[in-house]
């Protein structure tokens, strides 16, 4: 690992799933929930992983056994769960996680992590669609920090515009599959995943 400090997990949970109808997170595949595969895929190459939630979320059956950090501002989108994490430690870096990523293997986590760049306030893949950055699976060094909160004071919360500005270290993915997200039932045909409404 090529960043200093430690690195702690994070994944995201806090969103509404609108698209899908139901919680992306408690989505099964091989009976084991989404949350619960990322966060084991974190857990294997990290000393904390946290589960990021907002309020009304914290105390459900998919998330109350996890640890968690509530969401602290609203109507923020993903950003509102990074800038939560930091507040809750500012001095370890955040390797952040969408919940919804079934294909996500433990070497594109371990590359990222090797790879970390001491050089710039963040580390991302690049989308294997516009070679844009995944913001989604990467890593946020505690300098990012005060590029999220101007950003965020702008009007701008889409991480994906802040780490395209930051700019971000971005690498090729190992697993070109591996960021493929889940967003609509049509999404989960072949896949495995079973949806509980």
């Amino acid at each position: 690992m090529s960043v200093p400090e430690p690195v702690w997990g994070l994944v995201l949970t806090g969103g509404k799933s609108r698209r899908m109808g139901s919680d992306k997170a408690s989505l099964t595949q091989n009976g084991e929930t989404q949350l619960s595969r990322a966060v084991s895929l974190l857990e294997s190459q990290l000393p904390r992983v946290f589960v990021s939630t907002s309020r009304e979320q914290a105390d459900d059956p998919t998330r109350k056994d996890f640890d968690k950090i509530v969401d602290a501002y609203v109507d923020l989108g993903p950003v509102a769960g990074i800038m939560s994490a930091m507040d809750h430690n500012p001095e370890v870096s955040w390797l952040v996680l969408a919940c919804d990523l079934p294909e996500l293997d433990a070497a594109t986590i371990i590359n990222l992590l090797d790879e970390a760049s001491t050089e710039h306030v963040a580390t991302a893949y690049k989308s294997t669609h516009d070679d844009l950055p995944e913001p989604l699976c990467a890593i946020y060094r505690p300098a990012a920090r005060e590029t999220i909160d101007q950003f965020v004071a702008d009007g701008f919360n889409c991480p994906r515009k802040i780490l395209i500005n930051a700019p971000a270290h971005l690498l090729t993915q190992p697993n070109p599959r591996a960021l493929h997200n889940i967003n609509s039932p049509e999404d989960l045909a072949g896949t495995g995943i079973e949806q509980s409404l």
